[in-house]
């Protein structure tokens, strides 16, 4: 009841699912749901289950760049009807933060846990059970909400694709994979022919800032070599919480540089792998240009 201070508000059900079960087909789903009712109201809340409310607000963010309106996305760690439930307050801070002129007028895709408001495509779920569930590493929140909202340097002085031209995309390949760099192992045992199984691009997890084995005994480099030359798209992201991407100071990052493989300024792991599925179904859209505040 308290939300109808701040809002006229209308209700709609797309799903009832246990968020691990959300992907691809759903953030479809909800962006052409946002994308028809765009005209018909200032701000859409989202209510998300948290095991993958990075990936879905990373995957709004990249669909709907220019959307021209706040969607903000929050959930909880503990149910609505729990004692103490950190619903209720989830849910204030959401529409407060929704409806704030300073939002509407730099809207974009957000997530609002805890008394944070975080950039969509940069939040991550940084713990399994505390009510401090989500992070952007390495960028601030967009602003803090305790007894007043105090808003960042990011809403206050906007980025330019604020001002985007509205283009949806609903088209995702889906044919991705997430590889991890991991000391001592074989890709050829470990990952094999990716290309061979169907899969079309992956996001390389590589050590730093853009680092990963390049001595005569590992295989990395000759397996990347091999994929790439049968078409595997390649996006470097880093196994850091936070840091820039500088690929090219390392021998072995040069060399997957002149493979083809893209990495630049960093992606989170999770809206990496959106992204690669969002380029390879669009081929207006490059993986290391920036569309929606997602790298850096």
């Amino acid at each position: 009841p308290q939300m109808t201070t701040f809002a006229d508000l209308d209700l709609y059900v797309l799903f009832n699912e246990d968020s691990s079960n959300v992907g691809p087909d759903h953030w479809v789903t909800i962006a052409e749901e946002l994308d028809a009712r765009r005209d018909e109201y200032d701000a859409f809340i989202l209510v998300h289950g948290t095991d993958t409310m990075a990936f879905t607000a990373s995957a709004l963010s990249l669909m709907l760049v220019g959307f021209g309106k706040p969607i903000v996305i929050t959930g909880s760690q503990l149910p609505l009807g729990a004692p103490r439930t950190d619903a209720r307050m989830n849910l204030i801070d959401s529409v407060s933060c929704a409806t704030n002129p300073v939002l509407l007028r730099a809207p974009e895709v957000c997530v609002c846990f805890d008394g944070k408001l975080l950039r969509g495509n940069r939040t991550q779920k940084v713990h399994a059970s505390s009510y401090t569930a989500f992070d952007s590493p390495g960028v601030a929140p967009l602003a803090m909400l305790g007894v007043d909202i105090v808003w960042g340097e990011a809403m206050l002085d906007p980025a330019s694709f604020h001002d985007a031209p509205y283009t949806p995309r609903f088209d995702l390949d889906t044919r991705v994979l997430r590889v991890p760099v991991v000391p001592g192992v074989d890709p050829y045992i470990s990952y094999g022919d990716c290309v061979e199984r169907g899969v079309r691009g992956i996001v390389l997890e590589v050590f730093g800032v853009g680092n990963m084995p390049n001595c005569p005994s590992s295989q990395w480099l000759r397996w990347l070599e091999d994929q790439a030359d049968k078409g595997l798209k390649v996006y470097l992201t880093s196994q850091c919480a936070s840091g820039d991407m500088r690929p090219e100071l390392y021998q072995s990052g040069s060399v997957a540089l002149r493979l083809g493989a893209q990495g630049g300024p960093r992606m989170i792991p999770e809206c990496a792998v959106v992204k690669l599925m969002l380029c390879l179904s669009n081929q207006d859209v490059r993986l290391s240009d920036p569309i929606a505040g997602e790298l850096g």
